[in-house]
């Protein structure tokens, strides 16, 4: 083999010391699978509540704000690593892999473990290394203050996090439960936030006395304590920088908007060389890529957020980094978040109303030509690196023995080009247009939340759905 796959081999002798999930050695029942799945769910939940011991403080501003939707992060608690870890090895060994840097034969088993070994070993790393970043940085309060004592506790409980994680992850893609931990911890916080924007009974003074945060809770209460009922339903729809009516509705409207584009696919025909009449199809959905667009759009932005937001606080009179951007304390915000409000960063963050489209409309113009082309361009490029491009599809075809009726073996692959690399690009668009409108429309977790909950949560139904159909196939029903 190849210098890339002896590259591989390095890993062998820390496959013994990674904690390890055993693949599933039976056929698990779906009442199992669901079980674990929602214990899964309720350790990350438990986690994402349960705050960091020896930290002196997690207010003020947060560099990772504009990250937590994508990396199910909760700030000051022991999730505060959220995914992070498993995303980052996940796309780093994708890379490597996908630009034959290591050469991985798929086919074989033992290639298999070792990319899955060498993943899961940089996980690790990547999780020692934030959570020595994070205390070093200090996000926590000055390190001289907290102690050397105080400094290892805290790497300690963000270490042994990030290994629960990644064995959730791993005992759920093993067989056990459903889905991928990823996709479930994304979805759940997102959807969490949705909830708790909705029905929160936290009261905030935002100027105008004390008001509910929750949109519904908010309206009940402006209903009943206002004697003006029409300027009070006014409030509870259109009230400034807390959630209202209008974005819950909005919320709503995008969830239905992008389920119902879920369903757009084409059905390719496809039968067997070896089994013949065995009939099957291959389904080119519109959203070919799922939600990976979003999800690389978004770290790219949050990863420029963070970097023109450190540079900021330091050199905040140079040019160019008043060109990447310019931050300033928001005035709704209690903890003193900082705020885009000039040069790149400014641009390619959605406007906050459509009193600011109005204002400013080369920001939204700009703005929608950076999400469209951005998401674009990140589907075009993972259909190249994660194996599902036409070349990779036909491949897998031939190897299955499959061909098209009415198409030559030699022309698969041609015909297949007609659709994926339009599907996957169309598709990235229509998932960057989705999300600006959901921005626009004001919905509640902005547009990549939105999306990113949606398309997991349909994915989810489809797995509830083929599980539950294997299960009753199986008894005879």
């Amino acid at each position: 083999m190849g210098g890339g796959f002896r590259a591989l081999h390095l890993v062998r002798p820390f496959l013994s010391f990674l904690p390890e999930v055993q693949t599933a050695d039976r056929k698990v029942p779906f009442r199992e699978k669901v079980m674990y799945t929602v214990v899964s769910l309720f350790i990350f939940l438990v986690c994402s509540q349960l705050p960091l011991y020896g930290i002196h403080s997690a207010t003020g501003s947060d560099p990772f704000y504009w990250m937590r939707v994508i990396l199910a992060s909760n700030r000051g608690t022991v999730m505060e690593l959220g995914i992070t870890p498993i995303v980052t090895s996940g796309l780093v060994m994708q890379l490597l892999a996908g630009s034959k840097l290591i050469e991985v034969d798929n086919s074989v088993r033992e290639d298999r473990a070792l990319l899955n070994g060498a993943q899961k070993l940089l996980g690790v790393l990547i999780t020692i290394g934030e959570a020595v970043a994070y205390v070093l940085s200090g996000m926590y309060g000055d390190v001289r203050d907290l102690g050397a004592g105080n400094a290892i506790l805290i790497i300690v409980q963000l270490f042994f996090a990030g290994i629960i994680v990644i064995c959730l992850d791993e005992l759920l893609q093993k067989g056990y439960g459903l889905g991928s931990g990823i996709s479930l911890f994304i979805a759940t916080n997102i959807c969490e936030n949705i909830i708790w924007k909705a029905f929160s009974p936290t009261t905030i003074n935002s100027g105008r006395g004390a008001e509910f945060e929750g949109a519904v809770i908010a309206l009940f209460h402006l209903l009943i304590t206002r004697t003006d009922k029409v300027r009070a339903l006014k409030e509870a729809f259109y009230r400034q920088n807390l959630p209202n009516v209008t974005n819950l509705l909005a919320t709503v409207l995008v969830f239905l908007i992008v389920i119902y584009f879920q369903g757009f696919r084409v059905v390719l025909p496809v039968r067997s060389k070896s089994a013949r009449g065995q009939q099957g199809s291959y389904p080119i959905k519109l959203f070919y890529t799922s939600n990976m667009p979003i999800i690389l759009q978004s770290a790219l932005v949050s990863q420029l957020y963070f970097i023109s937001q450190l540079l900021y606080k330091r050199f905040s009179t140079n040019f160019l980094v008043n060109l990447l951007g310019k931050w300033k304390e928001s005035e709704y915000s209690q903890s003193g978040q900082l705020i885009p409000v000039g040069g790149l960063v400014y641009y390619i963050t959605p406007p906050a109303s459509f009193g600011d489209i109005v204002a400013n409309p080369f920001h939204a113009l700009f703005y929608l030509t950076f999400m469209l082309t951005a998401c674009a361009l990140f589907s075009k490029t993972w259909i190249e690196i994660s194996g599902s491009s036409a070349r990779d599809v036909a491949r897998q075809l031939k190897e299955q023995q499959m061909v098209m009726p009415g198409h030559r073996e030699s022309n698969l692959q041609k015909e297949l080009n007609r659709y994926i690399p339009t599907a996957a690009a169309f598709g990235g668009m229509c998932i960057g247009a989705l999300t600006v409108v959901a921005d626009f429309m004001g919905a509640i977790g902005s547009g990549t939340g939105i999306l990113l909950a949606v398309t997991i949560i349909y994915q989810y139904f489809e797995t509830f759905d083929k599980e539950r159909a294997s299960e009753l196939g199986l008894f005879g029903f």
